[in-house]
């Protein structure tokens, strides 16, 4: 608390705190931020609760997060070199049919291109959960959502003088500079936001990005696949005041296309084959990579694999080895296959007993089923905690029908097993509605950092805050959550 709001009387706060919150809804009319969460109604402008204040951190947790992009990036190098290690044979052959499992053979075909095989995602966005313990990370987002939402608000608040993470711009600037370290020969580039029927939820937040960087003087634009046009010299976008014209259209040529759509969802994409010849001839520079392997939650299981210790330790070096295994929660792949008699699940024991059927886990006592099992990735169910089993959280009978469907999705959509880490406790504040005041509640954060790659940079461009309350396990947007940017709390 500052000096001032110490001098003040609750009254004479509560009108301070009212008059910003109202201030901030007000900026946000009309942006149709993440309208896919719920449907909005009455004076608010967001489908989910503003606060008057952004949600504060202390200093070593911030630092820890500025520290933690580098090692992440590691991390994703590794993964990446891992991957087509095994295909080459050079690393176990099961590590590629893990993450090679249930993917589409185009995809396959992509993302073993020796023409990409070192391209990473522009964006690297954790899920960070601050535990008493320190922080764990229970997603790691390679096509995120969230960063135009994350743009859009940090600039109310920011007018308020509000010292924001990343400050006012920090993740439209980082946003672009990450897309132009991609076409460095191009002094003015083109980028397209394609964003599918699957992810509209995420639409207007894009738009809101394309429309403020386009104010500067960027050139670029949200569109749906159907919009874009093809030659073959290139992609392109409609622009009435575009450079040249195709089928009647004013357009411009695309240099960089943000992929804000899922790869198991290409089948769906209009003219999907035309965008693909595009990255696959060059003409167009596509980020995320096409790279399932890079989208795979079963990652982090296999960074805890014993067997693989030395080569990850190898790759990404000793600090960001140590680093990544400390912040990423234990993890196994839920594999039907049978175990022979001898051996058991490295790690895993029910009732102080080593577990070596993952049917054993179907009778755990509640206390036991601290456990979080999840799609790996290339689902529908895999993205926005659709598919999150907390297991000390549901009915026995429950958690074991989730355990059978694990089991039986293996050949086309494995899950993954996690130990589950309870966020600890802050206080923050939103403003009610319906009564109009500002309220405080006791709330669990789930931070979601937003790291740029520019060339060989690794940069925080801001931080998001969802606040659920106490009796939330899994934290994200909901129409009762805050979320609001994250700033530093001094002294």
């Amino acid at each position: 608390m500052s000096e001032l709001q110490a001098e003040l009387s609750e009254e004479q706060l509560q009108a301070i705190e009212r008059e910003r919150a109202l201030r901030i809804n007000e900026g946000l009319k009309g942006s149709d931020l993440h309208r896919g969460m719920v449907e909005t109604s009455g004076p608010r402008s967001t489908p989910f609760r503003i606060s008057p204040e952004p949600v504060y951190i202390d200093r070593r947790l911030y630092e820890e997060l500025v520290a933690l992009g580098p090692h992440l990036r590691a991390f994703y190098e590794a993964a990446n070199r891992l991957y087509l290690q095994s295909v080459r044979g050079s690393q176990p052959g099961w590590v590629r049919e893990y993450l090679d499992r249930g993917k589409s053979e185009t995809v396959v075909d992509y993302q073993r291109m020796r023409r990409f095989r070192t391209a990473l995602p522009a964006i690297i966005r954790p899920d960070v959960i601050p535990t008493e313990d320190g922080i764990v990370i229970s997603e790691l987002d390679s096509v995120p959502g969230g960063f135009g939402l994350l743009a859009a608000i940090s600039r109310e608040y920011a007018e308020l003088g509000f010292d924001l993470v990343g400050g006012a711009d920090g993740i439209a600037q980082g946003f672009w500079e990450a897309i132009r370290s991609l076409v460095p020969q191009v002094a003015d580039p083109v980028c397209a936001i394609v964003v599918s029927d699957e992810s509209d939820a995420y639409r207007g937040e894009m738009e809101w990005l394309s429309r403020h960087l386009a104010s500067e003087g960027k050139r670029i634009y949200t569109a749906h696949p159907r919009q874009l046009l093809y030659t073959e010299e290139g992609v392109y976008v409609p622009d009435p005041e575009g450079e040249c014209e195709l089928f009647g259209t004013a357009c411009r040529r695309v240099d960089v296309v943000y992929r804000f759509f899922e790869l198991f969802d290409l089948k769906n994409i209009p003219k999907i084959d035309l965008l693909l010849y595009a990255v696959r001839k060059e003409l167009v520079q596509m980020t995320p990579p096409i790279k399932s392997h890079l989208e795979e939650k079963l990652l982090m299981a296999l960074l805890h694999h014993g067997a693989l210790g030395s080569f990850w330790q190898d790759q990404m070096g000793h600090r960001s080895y140590e680093v990544c295994r400390r912040v990423f929660p234990e993890s196994w792949i839920v594999d039907p296959r049978p175990l022979p008699p001898h051996a058991v699940i490295p790690g895993l024991e029910m009732g102080g007993r080593p577990v070596s059927d993952w049917r054993q886990l179907k009778s755990a006592r509640q206390r036991e089923r601290e456990l979080v099992l999840k799609p790996s990735g290339y689902s529908p169910e895999a993205w926005g905690s659709r598919g999150v089993m907390i297991g000390h959280d549901l009915p026995a009978e429950e958690w074991a029908e989730g355990i059978e469907k694990a089991l039986a999705s293996f050949e086309t959509t494995p899950y993954v097993l996690q130990r589950f880490h309870k966020g600890r406790r802050f206080e923050v504040k939103y403003f009610d509605f319906d009564e109009g005041r500002v309220k405080s509640m006791g709330a669990r954060l789930r931070l979601c950092p937003y790291y740029f790659c520019v060339g060989e940079e690794t940069k925080l461009g801001g931080v998001l805050a969802t606040a659920c309350s106490l009796e939330k396990k899994v934290i994200h947007g909901m129409a009762d959550a805050v979320m609001a940017p994250v700033a530093v709390a001094e002294g």
